[in-house]
């Protein structure tokens, strides 16, 4: 869990993906994109960079038991491209999230987060021009 938010996601490292990640992962989004494999969650995690270049991930609380996870998380970033169909403010955002892992044979099976979506929205749209 702690490599797959520090390397996979905060360093974009592509190499993390396939090592911590099942090749079949089931990966639905706080933004609630739902994709499976890879090359899926490489795009969901590509369409955040392009909006957040500096997004970071901060697990806040993380309790696991047998083969699930779940993690209580912040997220911040400077939105620098579109999202959620508001256009780059050039603002610093930050709000929270939760997280529910699966594993299978030692590597992420699936994952199913849910984010502040409406506190994200809202810092956006105040940062919009009048």
């Amino acid at each position: 869990m702690r490599r797959f938010y520090s390397h996979a996601w905060n360093l974009w490292d592509d190499s993390e993906v396939t090592d911590l990640l099942d090749e079949r992962f089931a990966f639905r989004g706080s933004l609630g994109d739902e994709v499976t494999g890879w090359d899926g969650f490489r795009a969901y995690r590509d369409k955040i960079r392009a909006a957040f270049p500096d997004f970071h991930n901060e697990i806040l609380d993380l309790v696991t038991q047998g083969d699930r996870a779940a993690a209580r998380l912040r997220y911040t970033g400077r939105h620098c491209g579109e999202i959620l169909g508001i256009p780059a403010t050039g603002t610093p955002v930050a709000y929270h999230g939760a997280a529910f892992f699966t594993a299978r044979d030692g590597r992420l099976a699936a994952a199913w987060v849910l984010g502040d979506v409406d506190g994200l929205r809202r810092q956006l749209a105040a940062a919009q021009p009048a």
